[in-house]
């Protein structure tokens, strides 16, 4: 086996990691990797659920842990006293080739209620909101209901708000944690 190169940090008379990705010596890869994590987290389990969402998965960062969905900090308490904070949707769901445009301030109960094969995508707003969007699709709307044909202006309108969203619920997670956080 051919010897170590020297590391590459000027002045240092360190030899490097034999199976580092980079030539450099063992400090100095432990200084990179804590650098590292200060700039960039570690996503790891959480120690408990998060208070807000329940995930269990969430960002190690020098100063504390982030919820890794809704961005709660881990250890945080939460005011019981307080009502949960009211964050209303407009929310998109698809049932065979229709799609439904309603709000709510209560998705969990209300989708629940609701008979369809996927849920599309959130954004926030309320009854305002949710007749700008019957209005904007009224061409597509089926009579008075809430129930639209799908449509290339209404796929693009989707899609551009389910663009980089995995789970529309870990959005709605985060909304309702930035709420709960702006009430103090």
């Amino acid at each position: 086996m051919p010897p170590s190169p020297p590391c590459l940090v000027v002045g240092c008379v360190g030899v490097a990691a034999p199976d580092a990705p980079i030539a450099l010596c063992a400090w100095h890869l432990a200084v990179s990797a804590d650098w590292s994590v200060a700039h960039e987290g570690v996503t790891d389990v959480l120690p408990t659920p998060c208070l807000v969402c329940g995930s269990r998965l969430g960002v190690r960062w020098p100063s504390g842990w982030l919820c890794a969905v809704c961005e709660w900090r881990h250890g945080e308490p939460l005011d019981d006293e307080l009502p949960a904070p009211r964050v209303d949707v407009v929310y998109y769901l698809r049932f065979d080739d229709r799609v439904k445009i309603g709000t709510t301030a209560h998705p969990r109960r209300r989708l629940a209620a609701i008979w369809h094969d996927e849920l599309l995508a959130f954004e926030p707003g309320d009854r305002l909101v949710e007749r700008r969007r019957h209005a904007l699709f009224a061409a597509e709307r089926f009579g008075r209901t809430e129930w639209f044909r799908r449509s290339p202006a209404l796929d693009a309108h989707i899609a551009g708000l389910a663009a980089g969203v995995d789970d529309p619920w870990a959005r709605y997670a985060r909304w309702v944690s930035e709420a709960i956080a702006r009430r103090g």
